[in-house]
């Protein structure tokens, strides 16, 4: 057995978001492991998929709202969602209660990805929509076509 308690990450925080990496598997091309803080009425990603990486969503407190191709559910605490990838998915928090949830990633994106997403939303000024797109791309998101 592995246990890696070195490479803590410092939370990163876009908007009201939370993310909190556990395992950052980027630079392996490994799995990734994330702890994700949704506060009530967040501004949260668009819907998006994921053209090298599937994705399992599984709720620790709270309710939040996931759809992956259409199927809309609010998961409650043990409940989990899984994202196949080039499936489109997309979270919320409508509820009243403050989410945390557990992201995994095959394999992960890593944390650069979310601090580039912060530093081009959290820059104080109107969010440049093509960087953010630009910076998506970079990392094989691809935001889903308006419906």
């Amino acid at each position: 057995m592995t246990v890696d308690t070195a490479g803590a990450i410092e939370p990163i925080r876009i908007g009201e978001l939370t993310i909190r990496y556990l395992i950052d598997g980027a630079s392996t091309g490994g799995m990734g492991v994330f702890e994700l803080t949704v506060p009530p009425g967040s501004r949260v990603p668009p819907p998006h998929s994921h053209t090298n990486n599937e994705e399992c969503v599984y709720v620790l407190e709270g309710v939040l709202r996931y759809s992956v191709d259409g199927v809309v559910r609010d998961l409650t605490p043990e409940e989990w969602m899984h994202t196949p990838r080039g499936s489109v998915h997309h979270f919320s928090n409508p509820h009243v209660q403050t989410t945390r949830a557990l992201i995994v990633n095959t394999p992960d994106i890593g944390a650069q990805y979310f601090r580039e997403v912060a530093a081009a939303i959290d820059a104080g000024k109107a969010t440049d929509v093509a960087m953010l797109i630009a910076i998506m791309s970079r990392y094989g998101l691809v935001p889903a076509p308006p419906q």
